[in-house]
């Protein structure tokens, strides 16, 4: 009888715990090993769009991230500066159009949940990649620590500045897009519809853009804010900033969203890094997942989707392939894979251009587009994710 394939991950976020998640329900040997010495509430509030629920379904999440979730009513895109509505795109159908709801959640609590799934597998914290090699049929993971651990399989689901990637790909630096971020939360003791609408709220204006939405039942609200700027290079989700700073960005605004936005608490800011999209993530017994092999700009909410999706296809292909067929397994998890991530990381770089619009006609031609997309099909108007939305991961077996 053969054994069950033996895998490493690289990494404890979203995409490497879906990982760890799936393969484990596919039977294989699962170590998760992280850099930080502590899995900490990084981050603030997440959308996980119906494609990302039936990732989520698949790896025996559904539940779980129901009772965890906010359901938005619609995306409602407005003129960040008139407050003029551009278009809506109504979310409570979600489950009949798209066979799961529109959910957003704080990050820690997605993350919390996919630990639960991976609990069966070691989890070792503290633990850098230093270096990856391949050894015939078998991967070597190297740490920092000078530990190496072999498997059939090592994961790199490291994040934008993956060492995987880098040990197996080179050093490709990340592109910096010319623009950054801000994010913060607006605390609430009980939801206050009449100052934030019950949406995934999209503030557009020139240069930049504005996120809003509900999260952890109705008890915050999550606010993202987008400004471009060739002064900002630092990744980092940990840099902290102020509330004056981030207000300064957006002079001239709509009242109503600075409100907002002087509510907000702890903030943090980050530069938007992107890549091109890589025509292979393999090599050998390594392969990557979510942002190590796809960093993409936030403007379609797929980041998580995205990695959720790699996760669940990844544990699938070694579940069916078993230890004697990694490489076919990772052919077919490239085929299913790389093609819809490419897609998705240009459409949302075109976004972020969509959003930001300077020139009053292209913003003019933009918005009559957007009425007449609305009138037509609700459902392909604003950010136009029904193509997203619609694909289900665990029925494309």
């Amino acid at each position: 009888m053969p054994r069950p394939a033996r895998v490493v991950v690289i990494g404890a976020g979203i995409g490497g715990l879906a990982a760890a998640c799936a393969l484990r329900r596919a039977g294989a040997e699962v170590s998760v090993h992280e850099q930080a010495p502590a899995i900490r509430e990084v981050g603030a509030g997440i959308q996980i769009t119906p494609n990302g629920v039936k990732a989520l379904r698949g790896l025996g999440l559904e539940e779980g991230i129901l009772r965890l979730g906010f359901r938005p009513k619609a995306i409602w895109g407005l003129d960040g500066i008139s407050g003029r509505e551009m278009f809506r795109t109504p979310l409570e159908d979600s489950p009949r159009l798209y066979g799961a709801p529109y959910l957003q959640v704080h990050r820690a609590d997605l993350q919390a949940l996919l630990m639960q799934g991976a609990a069966g597998g070691a989890i070792s914290l503290g633990q850098r990649c230093a270096g990856i090699r391949t050894e015939g049929a078998v991967a070597v993971a190297r740490f920092d620590d000078g530990t190496e651990v072999e498997a059939d399989l090592v994961v790199g689901a490291d994040g934008i500045h993956s060492a995987v990637r880098r040990a197996t790909f080179g050093n490709e630096p990340a592109r910096y897009t010319g623009t950054m971020c801000w994010r913060g939360i607006v605390p609430f003791e009980r939801p206050d519809y009449d100052l934030v609408a019950p949406c995934t709220t999209v503030w557009n204006g020139p240069h930049g853009h504005v996120v809003t939405y509900w999260i952890r039942g109705g008890t915050g609200v999550n606010i993202v804010a987008v400004h471009e700027t060739a002064a900002w290079q630092d990744e980092s989700w940990s840099a902290r900033s102020t509330r004056e700073e981030m207000m300064a960005a957006y002079p001239g605004w709509n009242p109503r969203m600075l409100a907002l936005l002087d509510k907000a608490e702890d903030i943090f800011k980050w530069g938007l890094f992107d890549r091109e999209p890589m025509p292979r993530w393999s090599k050998g017994r390594v392969t990557l997942l979510g942002d190590a092999a796809h960093a993409m700009l936030p403007f379609l909410s797929q980041g998580a989707a995205m990695a959720l999706e790699d996760g669940y296809v990844l544990g699938r292909e070694i579940g069916r392939a078993g230890t004697e067929g990694v490489e076919a397994a990772l052919a077919a998890y490239e085929a299913a894979r790389v093609p819809r991530t490419s897609q998705v990381l240009l459409r949302a770089r075109a976004q972020g251009r969509k959003n930001h619009l300077t020139s009053p006609s292209a913003r003019l031609w933009r918005d009559a587009v957007y009425f007449i997309k609305g009138v037509l099909n609700p459902q392909k108007t604003g950010l136009g994710g029904d193509w997203l939305y619609e694909h289900d991961v665990t029925a494309h077996s």
